[in-house]
């Protein structure tokens, strides 16, 4: 019996202490909202959306990439199998390639790694005219490719290893380089640059003899040359076409003569 009135006490006390609890928030005031609904108490911009720039590669000319000095990279492989010369008997030779751009740069070009600006103007400026794909054979070939690529004497002292050479042809016009070439010779004359500078846009046919059946042609700045279906073929050029080579003779930014030097081809470039 006492531990029933114990129990009951007990559970008394619990409500008492509950209700006194309650008892001091109801005498909390709350304060009433005094602000106004046009008021406005923070200006904010209102945020716009920055669309990340392209890198330069993913920029498009005519439906395609602009092409780039990274167009330009050497194409060596360590995958590519050994290639034997054996024009000399007494003297065979066995050529490796290269272990390919990852371990070595393009040319430096003053200071700059880089290809010759007026190499990338000009393709960029073909694709844009016909609106169609121009594909680079062979841009840049340190030592070691190029001795692989090919093992004629002439490519011993190659502008390709310099920077200042490329092969290429036009795809969908690769029956008509000549249609090529003379988008070349206009690019010289609707370039503000060149424009009404008759060393520049005045093309010159080449009359010494050479190893291609059309005879090229030279300004101040280029030689183009047109290798047709049976000429300059060598492993970069492996394809049945006829294909288009540029070299660079005049760097108008320095205002000198382009010419391959064995120091240039074989220290200017870095090696990783």
């Amino acid at each position: 019996m006492n531990c029933q009135r114990l129990f009951i006490f007990f559970i008394i006390f619990l409500l008492i202490g509950c209700k006194d609890n309650k008892k001091p928030s109801l005498l909390v005031e709350i304060e009433k909202v005094s602000r106004l609904e046009g008021d406005i108490y923070y200006k904010h911009q209102v945020p716009t959306k920055n669309l990340m720039q392209l890198y330069p590669y993913e920029e498009e000319t005519a439906g395609f990439f602009k092409i780039t000095k990274e167009f330009f990279r050497c194409k060596g492989s360590p995958l590519n199998p050994e290639r034997v010369d054996t024009s000399n008997l007494d003297n065979v030779k066995v050529y490796l390639d290269c272990v390919g751009p990852a371990k070595h740069s393009l040319p430096l070009i003053n200071e700059k790694e880089g290809i010759y600006p007026v190499l990338l103007d000009i393709l960029n400026y073909i694709q844009r005219k016909t609106k169609k794909r121009v594909v680079i054979t062979c841009g840049h070939r340190c030592p070691k490719h190029n001795s692989y690529a090919d093992t004629s004497n002439i490519a011993k002292t190659s502008k390709h290893m310099i920077g200042a050479e490329v092969d290429f042809y036009v795809q969908g016009l690769e029956d008509f380089p000549l249609k090529v070439m003379d988008l070349i010779f206009d690019f010289y004359k609707e370039d503000s640059r060149y424009r009404e500078i008759e060393e520049y846009e005045r093309f010159i046919q080449y009359q010494k003899d050479t190893d291609v059946s059309t005879p090229p042609w030279h300004n101040k700045e280029i030689f183009v040359k047109l290798n047709q279906y049976d000429e300059g073929r060598d492993f970069n050029n492996r394809h049945p076409y006829p294909y288009i080579c540029i070299q660079v003779l005049y760097d108008r930014s320095t205002k000198q003569k382009v010419s391959y030097t064995w120091e240039k081809a074989h220290r200017g470039y870095l090696q990783h």
